[in-house]
């Protein structure tokens, strides 16, 4: 089986991965118009960058401008739809009259790298699975604003971040402890957040129990795949990925096995028995072409150590 990539013939532009479930999705867009392809782990995904990347919009509009925008950026807009969907945003507060119920979350990425964040209730862990959240739990439930100052006071009182660099979680991502320990973790903060009811906890923020929600086996995180030729695994590296996508340029192959995804992040395994991790959101903006096989023509870099590696894995 053979994860769909369109062809740019058709110009359709991959939009990046999204979790409406528990199973990935590629999303592609050609104006105003969307498909998706799903993801299947075991299957190949293989595609070239054809041309130039364009700004991919915002807010489901095209840009006005048909902008050029860098390899690197893993936004993928211009400046000026990089402002516009901001300005929309839940971050940007700016919708104070929303009257949406939002849910307060607490989530783990590895070893003391948690954080807290909301998202809309209606959205259930969907967001959490795009943040690549290992574990979580949720916390309470209430309007927006006492969502978001719920939000800030655990901040302030408990120093945990509302948001943490995916490059940080790739690295916690190659060595996870066990469920137990995970859970613990969240556990543990859960109770500290807790404790705070009363103290700058608004009181239309209603608490929510416990439950850790375990991602592991959705992200398809430490399980060996089966080689081309048989059941026998795939050797993989003890730590997991050791090596990214950095950018993707013209004509720029990338080609294996889908064996997790996390997030953004796609992780292949390709020839010589090694994983690359491609964080999507380097691919939206492209216009691409279905590849077969196992190749990576594209700039590397080595993920926790900054060094930038040659063309190919």
């Amino acid at each position: 089986m053979t994860c769909a990539v369109r062809e740019s013939g058709g110009g359709w532009r991959c939009a990046g991965v999204r979790w409406p479930g528990e199973v990935p999705e590629l999303g592609w867009s050609r104006g105003r118009r969307r498909r998706v392809s799903v993801l299947a782990y075991g299957a190949g995904l293989g595609f070239r960058a054809v041309g130039e990347r364009h700004c991919v919009g915002a807010r489901g509009n095209v840009c006005p401008l048909g902008a050029v925008v860098p390899g690197r950026s893993t936004g993928g807009r211009c400046a000026e739809c990089a402002r516009l969907d901001r300005a929309h945003s839940v971050a940007a507060d700016t919708m104070a009259d929303d009257p949406r119920t939002y849910r307060v979350y607490l989530a783990w990425f590895g070893p003391g790298l948690v954080k807290v964040g909301i998202t809309g209730e209606e959205r259930g862990g969907a967001r959490l699975r795009e943040q690549g959240a290992v574990a979580f739990s949720w916390l309470g439930r209430g309007p927006l604003m006492a969502a978001r100052r719920t939000e800030e006071v655990l901040r302030a009182a408990l120093g945990v971040p509302d948001r943490i660099p995916y490059a940080r979680k790739r690295v916690e991502r190659g060595h996870l402890p066990g469920t137990d320990e995970r859970a613990a973790e969240v556990a543990e903060l859960y109770a500290r957040a807790a404790a705070l009811e009363g103290r700058g906890w608004p009181e239309s923020l209603e608490r929510l129990p416990l439950e850790v929600v375990d991602q592991v086996g959705i992200f398809g995180l430490g399980r060996e795949p089966e080689s081309e030729s048989g059941p026998e695994p795939v050797p993989l590296p003890a730590s997991g990925p050791v090596r990214a996508v950095r950018e993707l340029v013209d004509g720029g192959v990338v080609a294996g096995r889908l064996v997790a995804a996390a997030g953004p992040d796609l992780h292949l395994a390709v020839a010589g028995g090694g994983v690359v991790v491609l964080d999507t959101r380097l691919i939206t903006g492209w216009d691409l072409a279905a590849e077969s096989g196992s190749d990576v023509r594209v700039p590397l870099i080595d993920i926790g150590g900054g060094g930038v590696q040659g063309g190919l894995f």
